[in-house]
């Protein structure tokens, strides 16, 4: 997966009984969108924001929250009703559509988002030693080194320091014990751990790498480090993790987060899936079962909204 692919994953909008479909979107997931419409009968909205590295985070969130605004405003306009409304994201889509949801959280005048789908997000940039790191770190299409430099892009605009973000030295020690009620391998569950697990031996934080990249541990671009508060104010959720992928424990990390703030939770994990093979659900000789049984799980959560 090459770095325009990772940081132009399309935040789509998915509208439940819509009277019609309608399409606004990318070429990149133009099939995926075009199954949920037609599987879910459902108006579809994808988002085509700004790119990295040319655009630095927050302004692909500006891009998504202005959309997702603009949408909820004037869904009466598409035929749609507002309070049906559910924001979906795949891998970086993923993080944007949980910042989205939390964003609106604080927008009391806009109709409630209906629910979110999250899939396989990465949604934490302080720990890249987690299981599923380490486990998948050379597992095709999203590396453990990919993952980190397409986050420092993403956030920086540029890779520099990659060798230390990937061994901790960007993060201050009262960030991680902040963080540790959250992110921690001890949250997992063990069978996730059954491929082997080495915890890591503790870094201490290097002034100079956490100035220049401290926009990575903190809330503001990391879904999963966000306050309780908010997190209990979130819509239903679909979480899909994929076991042969990189950011599967951050999904796993949410979850738990999600549920212990009483939020309903439907989980779809892919015990022989990798990142990104739902887009692979129907590609002739390319195509993978396993990613057409999770688009159908998709298709099944929002009919049952």
């Amino acid at each position: 997966m090459c770095l325009s692919e990772f940081t132009s994953q399309k935040l789509p909008l998915l509208v439940k009984g819509g009277a019609s479909s309608s399409f606004m979107v990318v070429a990149g997931h133009e099939d995926i969108c075009r199954y949920f419409t037609k599987e879910s009968e459902s108006v579809v909205v994808s988002v085509e924001y700004c790119l990295a590295p040319e655009n630095r985070f927050p302004a692909q969130l500006n891009d998504c929250l202005a959309a997702t605004t603009h949408f909820l405003e004037t869904a009466e306009d598409y035929g749609v009703d507002s309070g049906r409304v559910i924001v979906a994201g795949d891998s970086a889509g993923g993080q944007l559509a949980a910042l989205v949801c939390q964003s609106l959280v604080s927008r009391p005048e806009l109709a409630k988002v209906c629910a979110q789908i999250l899939i396989y997000p990465g949604l934490q940039a302080v720990d890249f030693n987690l299981p599923s790191y380490q486990q998948n770190r050379a597992v095709p299409i999203l590396f453990r080194k990919r993952a980190a430099f397409y986050t420092l892009q993403y956030m920086n605009g540029d890779a520099s320091f990659l060798e230390e973000v990937l061994e901790g030295y960007h993060v201050p020690e009262y960030r991680k014990q902040q963080y540790r009620k959250w992110l921690c391998a001890d949250k997992i569950p063990i069978q996730f751990k059954a491929r082997g697990y080495k915890p890591p031996v503790p870094v201490s934080c290097v002034n100079e790498v956490y100035e220049a990249v401290k926009g990575l541990s903190v809330p503001d671009g990391s879904p999963l480090l966000v306050e309780d508060a908010v997190l209990r104010q979130l819509p239903k959720t679909c979480l899909v993790t994929c076991e042969y992928d990189v950011l599967r424990d951050d999904g796993l990390l949410y979850k738990k987060r999600l549920e212990d703030n009483k939020v309903p939770v439907t989980w779809y994990h892919i015990a022989n899936g990798f990142h990104g093979i739902l887009s692979f659900f129907d590609k002739g000789w390319l195509t993978f079962p396993s990613g057409k049984k999770g688009m159908d799980n998709i298709v099944s959560f929002i009919k049952s909204l």
